[in-house]
């Protein structure tokens, strides 16, 4: 595809794989500088040859103030005569296991990623977004509609997300910032590959006789994530949506990406809560 000369300039956080890396590629291809954050510089060169010059990698770890305010001045001093047009708050990880087993210290980190993380991104770049009269886009999920078991971790921050969006976007109001979240359904990503191994340590742990509660049931839910990022929507999917998010003359405040979120984001909270958890249950931990 033949590169438009960029008119505008968006930041991706987490951009070193899934969601973020597609975001970057299908940007790069309508008109968009894009700045890709990651935290390795060997990420950062693999994207930089991606797209020479559409691309700018810049380091970027949403858990370190530092990190974050020389991302930002990297991108105030690149920018050039390209107003900073959007953000997109895409970093996250995906923590597993039963909540009454769960580290407090995976659960905080958990939150950190994929809440704390955002946000602080959120005010550190909002004056060169406010100055560009740009669009931050939220990466929400189904999950921020309802939890699933031993996903309690991720769906606390998804829901999460779906409040500081819908606050964010009342308190923007008449600044010329606009607020979007995306809400895909299952993804076909690794997020929750990366984030199994600990599971297995935890499904493992021979000494604690509280797993074996969990144990059969644990396993049947790494099965059913495995299944969920082999069958899911494509990330490419999920990138044209936020492309239009930030392209749109006027935004809308959510978009929902794929079937399963469309109709079942909206049908199973409506249910009342006992069909709704014992539907959800019957169908994530099914044997």
């Amino acid at each position: 595809m033949q590169r438009m000369q960029a008119s505008r300039a968006v930041i991706v956080t987490g951009a070193s794989s899934g969601i973020g890396l597609e975001c970057a590629r299908w940007m790069t291809g309508h008109g968009i500088r894009v700045f890709a954050g990651v935290r390795k510089p060997t990420d950062a060169e693999r994207l930089e040859k991606l797209a020479p010059g559409a691309i700018t990698a810049v380091i970027l770890d949403v858990t370190d103030a530092a990190s974050i305010s020389a991302a930002v001045e990297t991108v105030a001093r690149r920018l050039g005569d390209v107003p900073l047009s959007g953000l997109v708050n895409n970093a996250g990880i995906a923590v597993a296991g039963p909540l009454e087993m769960l580290p407090l210290a995976e659960f905080r980190k958990q939150i950190e990623v994929n809440v704390v993380g955002q946000l602080a991104v959120t005010q550190a770049f909002l004056p060169l977004l406010k100055a560009g009269r740009g669009h931050i886009v939220i990466m929400g999920s189904i999950l921020g509609k309802f939890a699933l078991p031993f996903a309690g971790a991720y769906s606390c921050a998804k829901f999460a997300l779906e409040a500081l969006s819908e606050s964010l976007g009342m308190e923007l109001r008449g600044t010329g910032v606009s607020v979007s979240i995306i809400e895909p359904g299952n993804i076909a990503t690794p997020i929750w590959e990366k984030s199994k191994g600990s599971a297995l340590a935890m499904i493992g742990d021979t000494e604690n006789h509280k797993w074996d509660f969990y144990r059969e049931s644990g396993m049947a839910f790494m099965r059913y994530a495995e299944h969920s990022s082999r069958t899911g929507i494509s990330p490419q999917t999920v990138a044209r949506v936020v492309t239009k998010a930030l392209t749109a003359r006027r935004p809308r405040r959510r978009y929902t990406v794929g079937w399963d979120s469309r109709i079942l984001g909206r049908a199973i909270p409506a249910l009342p809560p006992f069909f709704r958890q014992a539907l959800v249950r019957s169908f994530v931990l099914r044997k």
